[in-house]
């Protein structure tokens, strides 16, 4: 199944700078099998998990996360860029490879206690799975994983996710 998956993952060279290898899950998202599989093998890797809901980071995130929560039964949470939520928010700001970024959640998000799993398209350096995470800490909630489609193991970004598991589906050596 995952070598079907990787076929639907589209190499972009020099996206968005020269020397990248962008990797573009559209392909995947147009082919119903393909994205059904997609949420099959997320789904597993969640179930371990025992979530309470999922935190979907803008944009892609919002796609997996919406889908695994219809399917689990469970809460969808979103972290945005700033200024796009309408309630008030909290905002981490964090770095990343080209400079700096801010997430942000609405204050009353994430409930006391709450599990609560990551979820992305893609896992890179961490930073931005990290920023997500330090969202839900400070609210009081507990991560209770992250779950990404795609892992660039090369960038070791599961490095920065200490003390939850990370679960990928397709993983790029």
């Amino acid at each position: 199944m995952h070598q079907a998956l990787t076929r639907l993952i589209r190499d972009v060279p020099d996206f968005p700078k020269p020397g990248i290898v962008f990797k573009d899950i559209t392909p995947l998202l147009q082919d119903a099998e393909g994205f059904q599989a997609a949420i099959r093998a997320l789904a597993e890797q969640a179930t371990a998990m025992a979530p309470d809901a999922f935190l979907g980071i803008e944009s892609r995130g919002f796609l997996f996360a919406g889908a695994l929560g219809y399917r689990q039964e469970r809460g969808v949470l979103i972290a945005r860029k700033p200024g796009k939520l309408p309630y008030r928010a909290d905002r981490v700001s964090y770095d990343l490879e080209y400079g700096s970024a801010s997430l942000e959640l609405h204050v009353d998000a994430v409930s006391a206690g709450q599990r609560v799993v990551v979820v992305d398209d893609l896992l890179a350096t961490g930073g931005t799975a990290a920023a997500a995470a330090e969202l839900v800490t400070r609210q009081g909630g507990v991560v209770a994983g992250f779950l990404f489609l795609v892992e660039l193991e090369f960038l070791g970004g599961r490095r920065r996710l200490a003390g939850a598991p990370v679960a990928s589906v397709l993983r790029y050596a």
